[in-house]
Formats: C-alpha cells, sequence, structure tokens
C-alpha cells in the first residue's frame, strides 16, 4: 500500500492528513511533526510512506477551512479499515450535523445496540480520520465533553467553534 501524507499547521496544532489512491485514511491532530509521522508509521506498519503533499492539497485546504471555521462540512473520500460495527458507529457519526451532539448511549441505541455504549466510545477512540469522521460530536450522557484521542482540549475548541460557526 502507497500512503502519501503531510503534515501542516492547523488552528489546533499540527494536522496530519495521510491518503491512498483511494482517499483518506488518516488524519491526526497533535503538537510535533515528528510523532504523528511515528503514530501513522506505526497504523500502517506495512505501508510506504512518503511525505508529500501533492494531491493532498485540495484535502488539506478543506481541513484547514473547517478548522478556521470557514466551512461546515468536508465530504471526501475515505479509505479508513475497521470492523462491522466501528463502520456503522463510524457512518452515524458522519450524519451527526455540524455543531450538534450526541452521546455514546444514543448512538448505541440509533444502530441497534442499546447496550453497546462503551463500544461505541471504543470505535471513537479507534477512528482514523479525525474531522472527516467527527467522533469530537460524541459526548457522555450528561453532555460533558468526555474523552478524545487527540485531547479534551482541543474536542472542547472544536465544538466550540462548531457552535460558534452555526450561530453565525
Amino acid at each position: 500500500m502507497q500512503i502519501h501524507y503531510t503534515v501542516v499547521p492547523s488552528p489546533l496544532g499540527r494536522l496530519l492528513v495521510a491518503a491512498t489512491d483511494r482517499g483518506v485514511c488518516s488524519i491526526k491532530l497533535g503538537d510535533s511533526t515528528a510523532d504523528l509521522a511515528e503514530d501513522l508509521r506505526r497504523e500502517y506498519p506495512r505501508a510506504a510512506l512518503e511525505a508529500d503533499l501533492g494531491n493532498l492539497s485540495p484535502a488539506v485546504t478543506a481541513l484547514r477551512e473547517f478548522l478556521a471555521g470557514e466551512r461546515a462540512r468536508v465530504d471526501l473520500p475515505l479509505d479508513v479499515q475497521g470492523t462491522a460495527f466501528q463502520r456503522r458507529v463510524w457512518n452515524y457519526l458522519r450524519r451527526i450535523p455540524f455543531g450538534r451532539t450526541e452521546s455514546y448511549g444514543d448512538i448505541a441505541r440509533a444502530i441497534g445496540q442499546p447496550g453497546a455504549a462503551r463500544a461505541v466510545a471504543r470505535a471513537c477512540a479507534s477512528n482514523h480520520a479525525a474531522l472527516l469522521i467527527p467522533c469530537h460530536r460524541v459526548v457522555q450522557r450528561d453532555g460533558a465533553p468526555g474523552g478524545y484521542h487527540w485531547g479534551a482540549e482541543r474536542k472542547r475548541k472544536l465544538l466550540d467553534l462548531e457552535r460558534t460557526s452555526r450561530q453565525r
């Protein structure tokens, strides 16, 4: 598998965007370009990775516009791997409207697995395409933000960005 990737600055730190010829396979947020690249290597240990903006430019532009509050939706082709359950959760997350949130339990019920709130949380934590699969829109039952793979502060900023943009 050939994966092209780039790491650029964003309002939430460094943004890694990676894609195969079929679509975006990974989006990560972090503080260090080297750490994000190493995380990508661990995620795809047998892939040939090439640091190259190349065809990723439209995806990077769209994601940066989203993070700047200039775009409510980013619709890019995805090439992510997951179990059938993870894919059901991820597909559901993509339908949560910009600026809205749902609880882990709400999602479990919506996909027909009412007792699977913790499994929904695990599916969110294993999401490889942050922002495109908006797991940041999933909160605890009491409305508290809950965990986020890229850090609770980034999740709060994303939720605030969406609320503010939606009110405009």
